[in-house]
């Protein structure tokens, strides 16, 4: 007998987060008021590397590890199952990706690092959801399984081989670029006029259609999919369910085991699969301590997205530029976003005044005009400072955006089958 889940179902229904609901148009307004700020800093300073062609589409190839973590963690949290394992999947991603890529080919490569990621996240799903073990203890027993893996393997399988060595594979083959001809070349030279907001729109653009992978292609493609899949379908429907209330769930004939374990094995292949890139696209090799943290920042990019992939894709876009000051004209881009970072703490506190919280006020504009002093005194940054940004800016965006954040129902929480009955 076929189960109809009543979509008007309460228990079902997620809790809308109180405010104003970050539609396209209001994203997209977003968007284009932090270019517009950007442009007028960047005719003040003078750093016409913070909107170039070159330094977008760096910022697009280190945001797409990011994003594919963090599309990994929104499919498991959406079921109901934390996945701090999300660094380990990408370690096994790496690794299986190059090995199999030198081998046999980088898509065959890609292939069997999704499968890597997988893998992880099976072991992480039969831990938490058959036996309801803490999923952060399970998810950093993860981490360190796939680390000690990955470290014991890497000898057995590259060392002796022509280009490998003990902590890194032989180079893998280019997986493929593309140029869209005439738009991009038309995109550079706009961007090179210094105009104000359409010379940095060009290089926002043209960033997007310059040299930019077929991987990358695909993982952005997977972001409209994600929500279609999850907020447009039966399916989705059903797994989301799972992460807001599954003994309702259950009682409406919902398997929510299946669903969970669908959905944290479908999250390891993501998170995977974002190895995959760093191991194949952003270098042609795999080497020992890739992924850099990358998959907990990719959980903080969820978390910023307020577990919703268009959310998602805005804060791995941000963390992905803030790492890319580290390889284009790093001190002088950081030095400018001083400048930045100070008007916008200086318009986030009018805001504080404005809606009467004063205290907060006071603090967010003495934190500004500390910012400012910083930039009025200095003419650029110690390279620890710009090392550091990306993960400045990381806790930096969590600590703003906190009140605004709900997770599902029931993420993290135990589940057993028949526990409502």
């Amino acid at each position: 007998m076929t189960t109809v889940i009543d979509l008007n179902q309460p228990s079902l229904q997620p809790t809308a987060p109180k405010g104003r609901r970050l539609t396209l148009p209001v994203l997209l307004l977003v968007i284009a008021g932090g270019l517009a700020l950007t442009s007028i800093v960047r005719i003040i300073t003078g750093a016409d590397g913070i909107t170039n062609v070159s330094q977008m589409s760096t910022a697009l190839e280190l945001a797409v590890p990011i994003g594919l973590a963090g599309l990994g963690g929104l499919w498991a949290e959406r079921a109901g199952v934390v996945n701090i394992g999300l660094e380990g999947m990408m370690i096994l991603g790496t690794w299986f990706g190059a090995w199999a890529g030198y081998q046999w080919g980088p898509w065959n490569g890609v292939l069997i690092g999704i499968i890597g990621g997988c893998v992880g996240g099976l072991l992480h799903a039969i831990v938490t959801v058959t036996f309801n073990v803490n999923h952060i203890v399970s998810g950093v027993a993860i981490n360190i399984l796939a680390l000690g893996a990955t470290r014991y393997l890497a000898p057995l399988a590259f060392e002796g081989v022509q280009g490998g060595s003990a902590k890194q594979s032989p180079p893998v083959e280019s997986i493929g670029n593309f140029t869209v001809p005439g738009l991009s070349d038309a995109l550079v030279d706009l961007n090179d006029k210094g105009w104000f907001f359409i010379s940095d729109l060009a290089g926002l653009l043209g960033g997007l259609v310059t040299n930019v992978s077929w991987l990358t292609l695909i993982a952005v493609a997977l972001i409209p999919a994600t929500w279609w899949i999850l907020w447009r379908t039966a399916f989705g429907l059903r797994l989301r369910s799972c992460g807001e209330n599954p003994v309702a769930a259950e009682s409406l004939g919902v398997n929510v085991y299946k669903y969970k374990y669908l959905a944290v094995i479908i999250s390891g292949g993501l998170a995977g699969l974002g190895g995959v890139f760093l191991s194949i696209v952003a270098n042609p090799f795999y080497l020992e301590g890739q992924t850099s943290g990358r998959g907990y920042i990719g959980l903080a990019a969820m978390i910023f997205g307020n577990w919703m992939p268009g959310g998602l894709a805005l804060g791995a876009g941000l963390f992905g530029y803030t790492d890319s000051l580290n390889l284009r004209g790093g001190a002088e881009n950081v030095h400018a976003l001083l400048l930045l970072g100070a008007i916008l703490l200086a318009i986030g506190a009018i805001w504080l005044l404005v809606r009467k919280k004063y205290v907060p006020g006071v603090i967010t504009l003495a934190v500004g005009v500390l910012m400012f002093t910083w930039y009025s005194l200095t003419d650029e940054v110690p390279n620890q400072v710009v090392s550091a940004t990306p993960y400045v800016i990381t806790l930096l965006v969590l600590s703003l955006s906190a009140q605004r954040l709900r997770m599902p129902k029931a993420d993290g929480m135990p589940y057993r089958r028949g526990q409502g009955k």
